[in-house]
């Protein structure tokens, strides 16, 4: 049982990390102008991995019937994946919105790069909370998405209070969107972190 965990662990870390990096090139492109060829490789990839991560943890449970801590995370492992995954799948609805509005190389970009640097700082957070099962670490991302929150509804207001592009505007809410729903995802990862090192289910 002990390789297929070590495994899961692996194969969880590989996603992180594909994840983390698909969202910067997100921004990046969003940001500096640029193709999302690379996101859509990484999207893929992703998915790949969520299907072999979800495989294998429901093989080790048939197999090895674990019980305490390691069934908690291979219970969690699912959820997990699943979270890095959706990080890579917004990552590519960004790049969507790029394609669709074309060049957004005159509009104000610093609204959406600030929230996106708060929400990149909750991916990481979220995966070195799952790295390290550190409980404390993972509690704290559930504070910063309020902040990830409130930009998005600060920029929905000035969009309806404000007279400006409504090709900026509306990109820049669409990513805004899509950057709130990876802060709830990096959220249920924390929520995962702490349900594997104390036992207490988030919505128990």
């Amino acid at each position: 049982m002990d390789m297929g965990l070590d495994r899961l662990n692996s194969l969880l870390m590989e996603m992180s990390s594909i994840s983390e990096r698909a969202v910067a090139a997100s921004i990046d492109a969003y940001s500096k102008g640029g193709k999302g060829d690379e996101v859509r490789e990484m999207g893929e990839r992703l998915r790949v991995l969520h299907r072999q991560v979800s495989d294998l943890s429901m093989e080790v449970i048939a197999r090895y019937q674990p019980v305490a801590s390691d069934l908690r995370f291979l219970k969690s492992c699912f959820e997990v994946s699943y979270g890095f995954f959706r990080y890579g799948r917004y990552a590519l609805d960004i790049v969507e919105v790029l394609e669709m509005f074309g060049d957004l190389g005159k509009c104000d970009h610093s609204y959406v790069v600030e929230t996106a640097r708060k929400t990149q700082e909750m991916i990481r957070m979220s995966s070195d909370a799952f790295a390290r099962r550190d409980v404390i670490m993972a509690r704290r991302i559930s504070a910063m998405d309020d902040v990830v929150d409130e930009s998005y509804r600060a920029n929905l207001s000035r969009m309806l209070h404000e007279r400006g592009n409504l090709k900026c505007s509306l990109s820049a809410t669409l990513i805004l969107r899509y950057l709130e729903r990876i802060a709830d995802h990096a959220t249920y990862i924390g929520e995962s972190v702490d349900y594997i090192v104390t036992g207490v289910d988030p919505v128990g």
